[in-house]
């Protein structure tokens, strides 16, 4: 079973809300998922991105690959922490 890791949406018309899942790569968008790790909300401000990184990481090492978008978001968050931490 090809598991991935992407973004299901949720929230009401024009106003998005994502929860990060692990998901069978034949299942729908909305549809039904092995777990929740996280959430993304792109309107608030700032953006919030909230990943549990320790299932993230579990996951990961069982195979499961991200989705090139939310690949992109944890690359972005990677660095924002990076530059974030005091040198």
């Amino acid at each position: 079973m090809a598991v991935h890791i992407r973004l299901s949406r949720a929230g009401a018309k024009k106003k998005p809300f994502y929860r990060i899942v692990v998901a069978d790569h034949r299942s729908a968008r909305g549809g039904r998922f092995l777990e929740s790790i996280g959430t993304f909300d792109p309107l608030r401000e700032p953006v919030r991105f909230v990943v549990d990184d320790e299932r993230l990481t579990y996951w990961r090492s069982k195979g499961a690959l991200p989705s090139a978008t939310l690949d992109r978001l944890l690359k972005r968050r990677a660095i924002a922490t990076a530059a974030a931490e005091p040198k």
